[in-house]
């Protein structure tokens, strides 16, 4: 077994940490000093693929090849790097170059399931290589990984599902694994938003610069604030039934002002209906999701609105009940004006069909 220089143990250390560019530095020392080390190459080469230098991936792994022309992990680093710039056949040869060196590394099989991946129509022949690359090496988290993403190409959602529990019962730290369960969790028929919401922090937590979970969990926490204006609109209802806004034709009207234990009843009706959709639902709320939700109040002038809508739309409920009207008149302006903005709104939100 080859030891390598301190030097290509310290950058691939680094690397592993995702500091690709204090690698580098490492690495260009390394190689200033012995050109022909060509684990340093490798190692160079990974930072580049990690960094998306597709370009230089393939100088680097041109050196290494020059120096060891069988040395299988330059080939799969190449492959990478020759597949994300388009050059389908020379990743493809690279691929099947190094399954023939190390026919039973799993890594090198899934190297082939990415190179076959350029070709739509082979996605069924890449998730195939890749359950091989499984049966290889069933023990190791990261081949389920490509597991993962070729069943994720070929439409097993099945194996999909496999993959991601497998990988969390050997590696329960797994970032991929515990963002992908986060989806599915996320994506379940019937999931209700307080649960999608948790499902989606719980998947940040894992990867707290996921770009596309968190911008999920503002959109999924987002409609969870636009139902509370239901909560405006359901207040303005009470209120109204109360005090018998709008009699029926044809019946005697409650006599105004209504009795003061009536109109506390009122109240109480829409402090629980306050209490039960929106305050108990918050205290029950993951502390990420109450986080994101007091973050998007700052970040977002929509949230305030909506906010600010629910708000108003309860006060004005709050004043018809509470105020000893005698007449009609000026409660059901205060009605329509509380109940119209908040409908409009609800109406422009709706799911449109196309």
């Amino acid at each position: 077994m080859t030891t390598q220089h301190p030097l290509t143990e310290q950058a691939e250390a680094l690397h592993a940490l995702g500091r690709d560019d204090d690698a580098k530095e490492l690495l260009a020392r390394r190689l200033a000093e012995d050109t022909e080390d060509g684990a340093a190459w490798v190692q160079l080469a990974r930072c580049h693929l990690a960094l998306r230098e597709f370009d230089e991936v393939i100088r680097t792994t041109g050196e290494a090849l020059r120096i060891a022309p069988e040395d299988y992990d330059a080939l799969i680093v190449r492959a990478y790097g020759l597949r994300r710039t388009g050059r389908r056949d020379e990743a493809l040869a690279a691929a099947q170059e190094a399954v023939r060196l190390r026919p039973e590394s799993w890594a090198t099989h899934i190297t082939l399931a990415e190179a076959v991946s350029a070709w739509q129509e082979r996605w069924p022949e890449s998730f195939a290589i890749a359950e091989h690359a499984v049966r290889l090496a069933p023990e190791e988290p990261d081949v389920y990984r490509g597991l993962w993403k070729y069943s994720l190409l070929a439409g097993r959602h099945d194996a999909q599902r496999f993959a991601v529990a497998e990988a969390l019962r050997l590696d329960p730290d797994s970032t991929w694994a515990r963002q992908e369960l986060a989806a599915q969790q996320a994506a379940a028929p019937g999931i209700r938003l307080p649960a999608k919401a948790a499902a989606y922090a719980d998947g940040l937590a894992a990867e707290p610069d996921s770009a596309l979970l968190r911008a999920k969990l503002d959109l999924t926490v987002f409609r969870m604030l636009r139902g509370t204006r239901w909560l405006a609109v359901l207040s303005l209802c009470i209120a109204g039934a109360f005090i018998d806004l709008f009699p029926t034709e044809g019946e005697t009207p409650k006599e105004l002002p209504i009795p003061l234990g009536m109109r506390l009843y009122a109240l109480f009706l829409m402090a629980l209906a306050w209490g039960l959709g929106a305050l108990l639902r918050y205290r029950k709320l993951r502390s990420g999701v109450r986080l994101t939700l007091q973050s998007l109040l700052r970040r977002m002038f929509w949230a305030r609105l909506v906010l600010a809508q629910a708000v108003w739309g309860t006060l004005l409920a709050v004043v018809i009940a509470l105020v000893p009207w005698s007449e009609r008149g000026i409660p059901q302006v205060l009605f329509w004006t509380g109940l119209i903005p908040v409908l409009l709104t609800i109406w422009f939100d709706r799911p449109r069909r196309r």
